[in-house]
């Protein structure tokens, strides 16, 4: 089964096919990854409630925690207004980061200054 013909019309792909998502945990907000989604991933997330992405380096979908231990299990997905984006909120066993953080954005805190 292909993904639902609604979704994939809403959706606005880069030029390779790519929608970005926006993983956070479902029950603090946290924000834990970016990874990128194409119409078959978020086909397979949306039927197994399990986070299925496509690997842009490795050119082939993953299943977060299949090799880790660290799952995703998915509790909602939505599509931002314009279609260009995916928010998964999950609930995520074990590190978001294959560098082994809880999330990706721990690592390298931008300095802000205000004019």
């Amino acid at each position: 089964m292909p993904l639902d013909l609604a979704i994939a019309a809403r959706l606005k792909r880069t030029t390779d096919g790519l929608v970005p998502a926006v993983v956070q945990q479902y029950d603090t907000g946290e924000v834990l990854m970016l990874a990128w989604m194409d119409d078959e991933a978020l086909h397979r997330t949306l039927t197994t409630g399990r986070a299925t992405y496509w690997s842009r380096s490795r050119g082939s979908y993953w299943v977060k925690g299949d090799t880790s231990g660290h799952v995703q299990h998915v509790k909602s997905a939505a599509l931002d207004c314009d279609g260009d984006t995916i928010l998964l909120r999950v609930d995520q066993v074990g590190a978001a980061c294959h560098t082994g953080d809880r999330t990706c954005f721990d690592a390298d805190e931008l300095v802000v200054t205000r004019a």
